[in-house]
């Protein structure tokens, strides 16, 4: 087991001294490769990953074959909240969306962790359990409601805010199927946000050149999810 070094995740991050310490034998760095699968829906979560660098996809898929984003989790938060919430079984698929790094530990591990009194780890965690279910809840809202070029704009500024880079390594095969949407889409979406010089698009890498004008152009769901990842950040 590789002990981290350092820590990039906010909530590992966030944790008092003796608390991060008594979890740190616990602790171990992974590196994630881009298209890893963590886990599938429905399988049992043996381990936890808090983000550094990766950015994980939650992914839900249904009958005709099609997939959608339902959620996504930088180094703001951990992949496995079913563990938290007293189930070992895992709701979508976990997907690594930019590879980097994590740290991990064990789901049983974790479970007695939060079983100890007063347990800041836990009290960080509800807090990110609330932030991912309003992202949940906005993203439905937005796949039903906004259009092509909105959904691609807020993606994005999420996917960007998370690794906390310009620069992002994405292709157009995997936007689309993360958005529920046809390559076409995607494409057309993209090269009018290029047109306004808001973003640089080429295979395999998205480079978003104007932050506040993008900001315009994205759907008020954006605004909504980073007010209350921000809320809930200023009461750790």
């Amino acid at each position: 087991m590789t002990k981290p070094h350092t820590i990039d995740n906010l909530i590992l991050a966030a944790l008092p001294r003796e608390e991060f310490e008594s979890l740190l034998p616990h602790l171990e760095s992974v590196s994630l490769p881009v298209g890893e699968i963590l886990y599938n829906s429905g399988d049992a979560v043996e381990y936890v990953y808090f983000p550094g660098t990766a950015l994980i996809s939650l992914v839900t898929h249904i009958n005709d074959g099609l997939s959608i984003e339902v959620g996504i989790i930088g180094k703001d938060g951990m992949v496995g909240i079913p563990v938290l919430l007293g189930d070992d079984i895992a709701f979508e698929e976990a997907l690594v969306q930019i590879a980097g790094s994590a740290t991990r530990m064990r789901s049983n591990v974790l479970k007695e962790k939060l079983t100890q009194t007063h347990s800041p780890l836990l009290t960080l965690l509800l807090l990110y359990t609330r932030t991912l279910m309003k992202q949940v809840i906005q993203t439905a809202v937005c796949n039903r409601l906004h259009s092509e070029k909105e959904r691609l704009s807020r993606w994005l500024l999420m996917s960007r805010d998370r690794v906390e880079s310009n620069e992002l390594p994405l292709t157009q095969h995997y936007v689309s199927d993360v958005l529920g949407l046809g390559r076409e889409s995607v494409s057309n979406a993209a090269l009018s946000l290029q047109a306004e010089g808001l973003i640089s698009y080429s295979a395999g890498r998205i480079s978003i050149l104007n932050r506040e004008k993008l900001e315009q152009v994205a759907c008020e769901c954006y605004r909504v999810v980073a007010l209350n990842a921000e809320r809930v950040a200023t009461s750790i």
